[in-house]
């Protein structure tokens, strides 16, 4: 049986530039769907987001929308998912995301994508939980973050014990397996209270 119950997903609120993106958004909201997993994200309709979402839906899934009250008119609500949460601001929208879902898949996005998927990089380098951290590198989408990420550790900022744990996939349907592969390696704690005790 899967250790994952639910996967928060973070992506654009636009289409991008090809085709792939919004193929690759379904493809894993299906995928989602028919193996009972859960999907926790924004809220909106559009883009990726609404994508995402819609597949979900449509193959029989579970979603919860959670979006801050001043974004409700941008980005639209998706009026069929089963569960909407309204909050007062964003950093109430990142906590409850973080909350209900067992791992977090970041699909190509914009600024706010990347700031949620780097979020939750921090939060599992300081200990505070060990949920797997995916990132679907579609079209070599986030190669610009890895090099990056490289970068740091050869400059000295990413130290030895405060690695990051994260996941890359190449292909929409190693997204679940990876994830589950992950949680059976490394639990799923999120508890931040038993966490803190070890730090």
């Amino acid at each position: 049986m899967s250790e994952i119950k639910s996967i928060c997903v973070y992506c654009g609120s636009g289409f991008g530039d090809s085709p792939v993106f919004a193929e690759n958004a379904a493809a894993l909201g299906r995928a989602m769907a028919e193996q009972d997993i859960k999907l926790v994200y924004g809220g909106g309709n559009v883009g990726l987001m609404g994508t995402v979402a819609q597949s979900t839906l449509d193959h029989g899934g579970y979603v919860t929308g959670i979006i801050p009250d001043f974004l409700k008119s941008r980005e639209k609500l998706l009026d069929d998912v089963q569960e909407t949460i309204v909050v007062p601001d964003m950093h109430t929208r990142k906590r409850l995301m973080f909350e209900k879902a067992d791992a977090f898949v970041a699909l190509p996005g914009g600024i706010g994508t990347l700031e949620e998927l780097v979020e939750q990089m921090t939060w599992a380098q300081l200990g505070r939980h060990t949920k797997p951290i995916l990132m679907l590198n579609t079209n070599g989408f986030w190669r610009p973050l890895l090099t990056l990420l490289a970068h740091m550790r050869e400059q000295g900022f990413i130290r030895p014990g405060l690695e990051l744990n994260y996941l890359v996939a190449e292909r929409v349907e190693d997204v679940i397996p990876m994830l589950e592969a992950s949680a059976r390696r490394l639990g799923l704690v999120g508890n931040e209270e038993m966490i803190e005790q070890r730090f």
